[in-house]
């Protein structure tokens, strides 16, 4: 019996994310990237664009185009799609809070265009509770928010049937340090939370429900323990089918299939060595690739050098060769699923979703996930200080990290990496200034009476029950801007800071560093104070939750308030309480205009007090940071906390020793 399929399967959508510094600029991008072979778009906001801000507003100074395009009005989302069809082009938005104004520009757009809206496809992430537990790019309370999705969710199946309206993303919870039990559990919990207030709205009918599961879309992380995450997603698979027809009544085996994409891990990505890099990202495809029952329906790869910075063109380049690679020339499409009948597999599925199950039954009974968002955040925290703590120890081996260190006989750090040569992308300064001069123009010479109305519509809608897309189409049509939309949403809804979950991963270092315990402890001038802030937009909070865990196993006295300060707030906080050092955690790429910002305000309030730095931070800034006054400077390639925190009781020491002479 021939073991081929009578046809070979269609491949996967190959996409890879990007956008940067202004529309126009990654309207080249991705024209650059279509051409070769991309068959569809990722888009990467900028940080104020998810946020709700425009570029010219003083807390997006740094930030634009800095990790995606900054699309603040109608005018840049016809930049962005210059010369690509909509009706043609399957469109990934990463976008949560404001989801549906992004949305809401892109129907503008279309009718612009004069496109129906059943012609468009792609997907609006629109999943804001890993932006509690991970991310960080919320606004809203959970309980606007969830109203916001719904809207969403409801009218793209009724007017937009081939959009996925919501993309349930456990990506971002296994880059925090989920479990693969805790990534399908809690992709899956916030999965009922959404559907259970869809269904309790009775807006849409039963018909309208199972229609409703079969646009659910997912997008998941694929890491490097290759078996276990074909397990994990033919976990997946299996629950996601008996959690829709059980609770949901969903009959249609077609509605029911698990639909999702994926992104692969960045967070296992190494500074050191980055050329390991490229042997990951192709294994990690495997992991939802291999499995045909479980496979990715759209796939994008990071590049090998996305823990140094942005990736240049030629990055983003080389990783859809290595989908195009797995997909045109190995046999992998052309065969049944291979892992049928395996024991092992079998076995290790059925350990996943039995967890799993579990996991989420729980979350269900105690509430559902947008009451858990404390709970849950707690447990990731937990579960990333034990992989930290692992791969500290050894007990988790990463080669040219933590094994096989060593370098070549060059004494170079990579066979990729030339110091005469900048082997990452920077936002271009110039397209960013431009754009934000000519947002300026564009406000002065909008209606700004039509904008008004627009506005003061929106809220009206927002305190009934309404739903709210109609109303935000005209804001965008008028000329409304991204900040109008968010702050009319903040008006009518408030703002939401979420929990910081460290006290999960409270002892885990505990017995490690009872030296620095002993140390601190016996330190002239009383317990010593760390201030862990992170300045700017960036929420992306793992590192500075390590951070601040660590230093409490340690001995110091953390105070941690969360993301999105600025650095008015950190500095008011240090002369406050009186702080012995500030550890700064940013990620973003603006870490060169907040820290000088910051210095600038500890000096205005007359404190000095030391300053460490740590993010995703190119050999280049290091020694500007320095020259601004900072310490230290840590980056992805120094893993060992425990040395970290060494460093740290030493600058707190010599700072109260030259006190006290």
């Amino acid at each position: 019996m021939d073991p081929h399929l009578k046809q070979p399967d269609i491949p996967w959508v190959m996409r890879t994310y990007a956008g940067h510094s202004s529309a126009a600029a990654s309207n080249r991008l991705f024209r650059a990237n279509l051409a070769n072979g991309q068959t569809g778009l990722s888009v990467a906001f900028d940080l104020p664009t998810q946020l709700g801000l425009d570029p010219d507003d003083p807390r997006s100074a740094g930030e634009v185009g800095k990790v995606g395009v900054p699309i603040a009005h109608l005018a840049h989302l016809r930049q962005l799609f210059d010369g690509i069809e909509l009706d043609k082009m399957n469109t990934s938005m990463t976008i949560n809070a404001t989801a549906m104004w992004l949305f809401s520009l892109y129907l503008a757009l279309a009718d612009e265009q004069g496109i129906p809206y059943h012609l468009l496809a792609g997907t609006t992430q629109n999943d804001i509770i890993k932006e509690y537990l991970s991310r960080g790019t919320f606004i809203f309370t959970p309980e606007a928010s969830r109203r916001l999705t719904v809207d969403l969710i409801e009218f793209s199946v009724v007017h937009v049937p081939k959009w996925n309206p919501i993309n349930i993303c456990s990506y971002h919870l296994q880059e925090a340090g989920a479990t693969p039990v805790q990534e399908v559990a809690y992709a899956l919990a916030t999965a009922v939370g959404i559907l259970d207030a869809v269904r309790d709205r009775g807006r849409l009918g039963e018909d309208g429900l199972a229609k409703v599961v079969g646009r659910m879309s997912f997008f998941v992380n694929s890491g490097i323990r290759l078996i276990e995450e074909v397990a994990k997603m033919r976990s997946f698979v299996a629950l996601w089918d008996e959690l829709t027809r059980i609770r949901y009544g969903v009959e249609d085996p077609k509605f029911r299939r698990f639909r999702y994409g994926v992104q692969v891990n960045s967070l296992g990505l190494t500074e050191s060595q980055p050329e390991n890099n490229v042997y990951r990202i192709m294994l990690e495809a495997l992991g939802v690739t291999l499995s045909r029952d479980a496979r990715a329906r759209a796939l994008q790869l990071p590049a090998w050098n996305e823990a140094i910075g942005l990736p240049r063109p030629i990055d983003q380049q080389w990783s859809l060769r290595a989908q195009q690679i797995l997909a045109y020339e190995t046999d992998l499409l052309e065969y049944p699923d291979i892992f049928e009948g395996s024991k092992v597999m079998e076995e290790l599925t059925a350990e996943i979703v039995d967890a799993a199950r579990s996991e989420l039954n729980r979350i269900i009974e105690a509430g559902g996930v947008f009451v858990q968002i404390d709970e849950m955040k707690a447990a990731l925290v937990r579960a990333q200080t034990e992989r930290a703590h692992a791969i500290e120890t050894g007990a988790q081996r990463v080669v040219g990290v933590n094994l096989y260190q060593n370098k070549p006989e060059s004494e170079q750090e990579s066979v990729l990496v030339n110091p005469d040569t900048k082997t990452y992308l920077s936002a271009d300064t110039a397209e960013v200034a431009q754009l934000i001069e000519e947002f300026q123009a564009f406000k002065l010479l909008r209606d700004e009476h039509a904008v008004q109305a627009a506005r003061d519509h929106l809220l009206r809608v927002a305190h009934t029950d309404e739903n709210l897309i109609e109303a935000t189409l005209a804001l965008a049509k008028v000329g409304g801007t991204t900040q109008d939309w968010a702050d009319t949403m903040r008006e009518a809804f408030g703002e939401f800071r979420a929990p910081t979950g460290i006290h999960g991963g409270d002892g885990v270092r505990r017995g490690a560093m009872d030296s620095l315990v002993d140390r601190l402890r016996h330190l002239p001038g009383g317990p010593a104070r760390l201030l862990v802030a992170k300045p700017g937009l960036d929420g992306h909070s793992n590192g500075a939750e390590q951070i601040a865990v660590a230093a409490r196993d340690a001995g110091f006295e953390v105070i941690y308030q969360g993301i999105r300060q600025t650095p008015a707030e950190i500095a008011s906080v240090a002369r406050d309480e009186d702080v012995d050092l500030i550890g700064l955690s940013i990620l973003s790429g603006s870490h060169l205009e907040l820290v000088g910002t910051l210095f600038e305000e500890l000096r205005s309030r007359s404190v000095s007090v030391p300053v460490i730095v740590g993010g995703i931070i190119p050999d280049d800034d290091i020694s500007q940071l320095t020259a601004l006054g900072v310490r230290e400077v840590f980056t992805p390639k120094h893993y060992q906390i425990s040395q970290i925190m060494a460093q740290l009781v030493d600058i707190v020491a010599q700072r109260r020793e030259s006190s006290q002479s």
